[in-house]
């Protein structure tokens, strides 16, 4: 980019906080300044990066072309909207919103005001899942599995819509189908919302996903197994690793398996998130998670959690 993008962070707690980073290591980016409702942790964070540090983000739009939004999901809306109304190119973590009516709010007002709606689905951009979704063909089973231990972040969701909905994201990219099927189960363990969940998916062309996602558990695991006719996958987005495992049949001999490491280009996924959203700001183009994506993710959580309810 011949010209560095403006930007600022709308919320600097935990994850907030590697936007700044980030946007502050980025050669496309200038980060003019951030803002929290703990003024405190705001200016540690901007004294970290030598940019300004206020309480109300209002105070930067005057300053900026772009800003990420790492608020709790329930002022989602109301922050991006401000923003976008103003004539600001937005990245909202994920979820997109608390409900749906909110999220599509978002969408339109982005179309209307053309102007740049990201969604941080981070997994995305992991290049291990890109491997993975430019190599799928015809998933028939996915086992997934994103446990983690307890942190005092994201109370304001629980479990599914917190760490659940990355892998949902990513199922519904492999698949590619209509969901005839929903089973699933939720436990409140350490707070008054569902901190571990399971859910059990069949696709319109009989495909099984099998989603299992925890915030109460004792090690870290983020690791999602695909199997089609043939062949499986292996996929660890921690260690950005996939492995497939092919059958192969020759003529006059026995069948064997063959294993097959895909190409992956180790990167760090918050770092290719962002950049893909300051190339989209920069030069009109669609960034890889849309508002629209971060919709269907949405609603597809929301109907997890509906069917832990019944």
């Amino acid at each position: 980019m011949s010209e560095r993008t403006k930007v600022a962070v709308v919320g600097v707690g935990h994850l907030g906080s590697r936007h700044a980073r980030v946007y502050a290591e980025s050669p496309g980016a200038e980060l003019v300044g951030v803002a929290d409702v703990d003024s405190a942790r705001a200016r540690a964070v901007a004294e970290s990066h030598g940019v300004r540090a206020v309480a109300d983000f209002t105070e930067l739009i005057p300053e900026i072309d772009a800003a990420s939004v790492a608020v709790p999901t329930v002022s989602h809306r109301e922050v991006t909207a401000r923003l976008l109304e103003a004539g600001i190119h937005v990245l909202v973590e994920k979820p997109i919103a608390s409900s749906l009516s909110e999220g599509r709010e978002m969408v339109d007002l982005a179309r209307r005001k053309a102007r740049v709606l990201a969604v941080g689905h981070t997994e995305r951009h992991n290049p291990a899942v890109e491997a993975l979704l430019s190599g799928s063909r015809n998933p028939r089973f996915i086992e997934v599995h994103r446990l983690g231990s307890f942190s005092p972040r994201s109370l304001d969701i629980d479990v599914v819509l917190d760490l659940m909905i990355h892998d949902l994201d990513v199922v519904a990219a492999l698949v590619r189908e209509e969901i005839s099927s929903l089973e699933a189960v939720g436990v409140p363990v350490l707070t008054g919302r569902v901190d571990i969940a399971n859910a059990r998916l069949r696709f319109a062309n009989g495909c099984v996903a099998n989603i299992t996602a925890s915030r109460v558990s004792q090690e870290k695991i983020r690791k999602l197994r695909f199997f089609e006719p043939e062949r499986y996958v292996s996929l660890d987005y921690q260690k950005q690793e996939a492995i497939s495992y092919r059958l192969v049949r020759s003529e006059g001999a026995s069948p064997e398996i063959r294993r097959n490491d895909l190409e992956v280009v180790q990167d760090e996924p918050l770092r290719r998130e962002l950049e893909d959203f300051l190339h989209a700001v920069a030069t009109g183009e669609s960034p890889r998670v849309t508002g629209e994506d971060g919709i269907k993710a949405l609603e597809l959580a929301l109907k997890v959690v509906d069917a832990m309810e019944r």
